[in-house]
């Protein structure tokens, strides 16, 4: 017997697996959901016209849900830029420096403060996306947003906070009941979801020198460190 058959057999894994792919399932699900008050073909296509750009790079990672506006659309680099302004801020700040070293205790308390630094990341750029939103025309010269004005702008940026919170609920759910770094598994699965597409658009991005090739593996490193 393989040990891939012999892994299969253990209960605990399967259970493991199985609230992976549940939700990761959910996940797929949420960013099929689009926010309210966009004409969704309108932005479609300034997408589509966007692919090879900083906007599609966005768009790969948050596994599509950009493209259409979804719940999603801000996707996981919130938490992503969060966790790395705190790890920047241990280094400068003797407090935050002390409870890095506090072991378990000192590492809860650092990714709570990296929860809040999302949710506040989120709530800004969820406004700015939103104020952005209702002056950028489509291509077509249409309007993206149907109904402009304060009450699309709080709407926004509720939803995609909620989003956003959402999934790094999801993340930890995964990292501590599933298999792996959840955070990671989402980012990969909104990757390979874009499939053939989020090559395509990488590679555009890095001739056009929009996105360096060492910000990959420096980004796959911050995630496994808050992983651990």
């Amino acid at each position: 017997m393989s040990g891939l058959q012999r892994a299969a057999n253990i209960p605990e894994l399967r259970k493991r697996l199985a609230f992976t792919i549940i939700m990761l399932a959910v996940y797929r699900i949420g960013v099929q959901i689009p926010t309210p008050g966009i004409n969704g073909e309108a932005l479609a296509s300034f997408f589509q016209k966007n692919a090879g750009t900083i906007f599609g790079m966005f768009n790969m990672f948050s596994g599509g849900a950009l493209n259409h506006f979804s719940i999603f659309a801000l996707g996981i680099m919130p938490y992503i830029s969060a966790s790395i302004i705190i790890q920047l801020l241990t280094v400068v700040i003797p407090q935050l420096e002390a409870l890095s070293k506090e072991g378990e205790a000192g590492k809860r308390k650092i990714t709570q403060y990296t929860r809040y630094g999302t949710v506040v990341l989120s709530i800004i750029q969820g406004l700015f996306i939103a104020m952005g939103l209702e002056g950028m025309p489509a291509p077509g010269g249409e309007s993206i947003v149907l109904n402009p004005g304060i009450q699309f702008q709080l709407m926004t940026m509720i939803t995609l906070t909620s989003g956003t919170a959402f999934i790094m609920w999801l993340g930890e759910q995964m990292t501590e009941r599933g298999i792996g770094n959840g955070i990671s598994l989402i980012i990969f699965a909104g990757i390979v979801s874009r499939g053939p597409s989020a090559l395509i658009n990488s590679i555009q991005l890095i001739k056009a020198g929009n996105f360096a090739v060492f910000f990959i593996p420096i980004l796959s490193d911050n995630l496994m460190r808050n992983g651990k």
